[in-house]
């Protein structure tokens, strides 16, 4: 599958990496694609290309939006709605502001940074996954304790499946929360992972659900 990542931080890097050894052709779309710090990256992985937010929009046909929360909206209305218009975007945002006293979100209760996202990408399939682990378990979940699972919104019952179908290729248990709306839910989760990294100094924990 053809897919862009937007975003060139960590999380893109990551995922970039990720998806190309998984098969997939990759652009990551970024402010500067030919900045030596892209080209550097680049090299070092191999098989993938880098664009602007627009070209790689316009490449994939399923998009990972992975940009940090202060640069979000600027990033998409570089991209443009029509270069997504029908395709699926995987939003592993957070809307997060980092404090002296540490990370906190800056959108909740009765509204969410994935409906924010839905609503600047009005025809674009907007999907919540992914923003609860850290970059470099997002490819590679599986635990020796057992699959990890992943929780996801969004209002298109069709892409959501798509979604589904994608992460259980990575390896993920998937559980479906319902429309976009209860990104309001899945952002203060990413907060848990966030505060027990703070608190343990571990970066691989993952949520699982325990069924009978």
């Amino acid at each position: 599958m053809k897919i862009a990542v937007l975003g060139s931080g960590m999380v893109g890097q990551a995922l970039c990496a990720g998806l190309h050894s998984n098969g997939h052709e990759v652009m990551m779309g970024t402010r500067d694609p030919n900045s030596e710090k892209i080209h550097a990256w680049l090299k070092s992985t191999g098989g993938v290309r880098a664009g602007s937010f627009a070209e790689a929009a316009q490449f994939g046909e399923l998009a990972f939006l992975c940009t940090a929360w202060s640069g979000t909206e600027s990033a998409l209305q570089l991209v443009g709605e029509d270069s997504l218009a029908g395709k699926v975007v995987i939003d592993v945002t957070n809307p997060l502001e980092f404090t002296d006293k540490g990370p906190r979100l800056v959108v909740g209760h009765t509204d969410s940074g994935g409906e924010q996202v839905q609503r600047w990408l009005p025809k674009a399939h907007v999907v919540k996954a992914l923003n609860t682990v850290t970059a470099g378990t997002m490819i590679s979940p599986q635990r020796e304790e057992g699959t990890p699972d992943m929780f996801i919104a969004g209002n298109d019952p069709g892409a959501k499946q798509k979604v589904t179908e994608l992460l259980k290729s990575f390896g993920w248990s998937v559980i479906d929360m319902g429309g976009i709306d209860e990104s309001r839910l899945l952002e203060p989760l990413a907060m848990i992972w966030i505060k027990y990294y703070i608190r343990n100094k571990t970066f691989t924990h993952a949520f699982r659900l325990l069924r009978q």
